[in-house]
């Protein structure tokens, strides 16, 4: 099969997996498990996590899919606590019940979803204006519990790690949480301009300065009292999708080729140093690769003007999506092992990077 056609192939599964992730009620789902082409042994990941929410709404942009709105207005009035306390939990059943691991503060959520709306406004007729009462209380409710260094109640970060939470007694913030929110705020304030959202953003850009590690050469994932120095991939957030630092950024350069030496596995991103999770139970052969790090990877070095290792990236994924017939799981393994798929999130990266690689018009 011909570059063109593998690209095509998984596109055109993509804009399936996407439309069949809005359900009747406006969520958007991380894998619709009710429909026929997921198999049987796969995890039950028919519920909302508004990260993944947010991120296929832009691929959705994209595609000129028409499930973006109908989202927006679910998260205005269902998911639960939200109207009172204007934070965003870990995931939520798809009438808007805090679902499977409870009330986990995850502010990347909140970021991404502000900049997802953001991106919906520049790429569509729909105005902030249309947004305000939600776009108010995602920013509002970030900055309640920021108290200029770090929040003031436990978060967990991007990967939903439960034994990796902060604390207000060990300071400590998750820097690609830290850089998803402050784009995001950044984004709110652009629209409807409020003080308190700027110098929150700009507290939390401090913060992202003070993670880089001079001694270690790279930004660590999680600053505070106690800092931890795991290479972590999500960190190319702070280039793209977030715009915290220039590509070229020599402190995103170093981190990056960290990232490379650490977590690139022939071809393939891993999440981080010393990852189990394999959405199988056991995890004792270790974490696979992310497609949708690969993806990420590719915008990262497009942006960087280099286009044969943006494109490496790129077709990894497509060399390694011919077996799931174009449909793109969570993780790709070297062994015996599938795990999820498709995972509707790895889809929105890839249309997203297909975008950027100049794939789709």
């Amino acid at each position: 099969m011909t570059l063109t056609k593998s690209i095509q192939r998984v596109i055109e599964a993509s804009r399936e997996v996407i439309m069949d992730s809005a359900v009747e009620n406006g969520a958007i789902v991380g894998a619709n498990t009710d429909k026929p082409y997921v198999p049987k042994h796969a995890s039950d990941y028919r519920y909302v996590w508004i990260r993944d929410a947010a991120y296929i709404c832009v691929a959705a942009d994209i595609l000129g899919l028409k499930i973006q709105e109908p989202f927006f207005r679910w998260m205005e009035n269902r998911p639960e606590d939200f109207e009172e306390e204007g934070l965003l939990y870990s995931n939520y059943s798809t009438n808007g019940r805090i679902a499977t691991m409870g009330k986990v503060f995850m502010p990347d959520q909140t970021g991404t979803l502000l900049w997802a709306i953001d991106h919906h406004c520049r790429h569509s007729p729909a105005t902030p204006q249309s947004y305000h009462p939600l776009i108010e209380r995602l920013a509002n409710g970030l900055v309640k519990v920021w108290n200029g260094s770090f929040f003031s109640i436990p978060t967990s970060d991007i990967w939903e790690e439960s034994h990796r939470s902060t604390s207000a007694r060990f300071e400590n913030v998750f820097t690609y949480s830290l850089a998803a929110c402050a784009r995001g705020l950044l984004c709110a304030n652009e629209s409807f301009h409020n003080p308190l959202w700027k110098e929150s953003a700009m507290q939390m850009m401090q913060v992202i300065n003070a993670a880089y590690d001079e001694s270690k050469g790279y930004f660590v994932r999680n600053k505070g009292k106690i800092s931890d120095p795991n290479v972590d991939a999500s960190l190319i957030g702070l280039a793209w999708p977030f715009a915290i630092c220039e590509p070229t950024d020599k402190r995103i350069i170093n981190t990056v080729a960290m990232i490379e030496k650490k977590l690139v596995i022939r071809g393939g991103v891993h999440r981080f140093e010393f990852d189990y999770f394999d959405s199988e139970g056991s995890a004792q052969e270790g974490g696979g690769a992310w497609p949708l790090l690969n993806c990420m990877m590719a915008i990262y070095w497009h942006r960087c003007g280099n286009t044969k290792k943006a494109h490496e990236y790129f077709e990894w994924v497509l060399s390694h999506a011919e077996k799931f017939n174009g449909f793109l799981p969570e993780q790709f393994f070297e062994d015996f092992r599938i795990g999820i798929y498709p995972l509707v999130w790895s889809h929105a990266l890839f249309v997203i990077a297909a975008k950027e690689l100049g794939y789709l018009d």
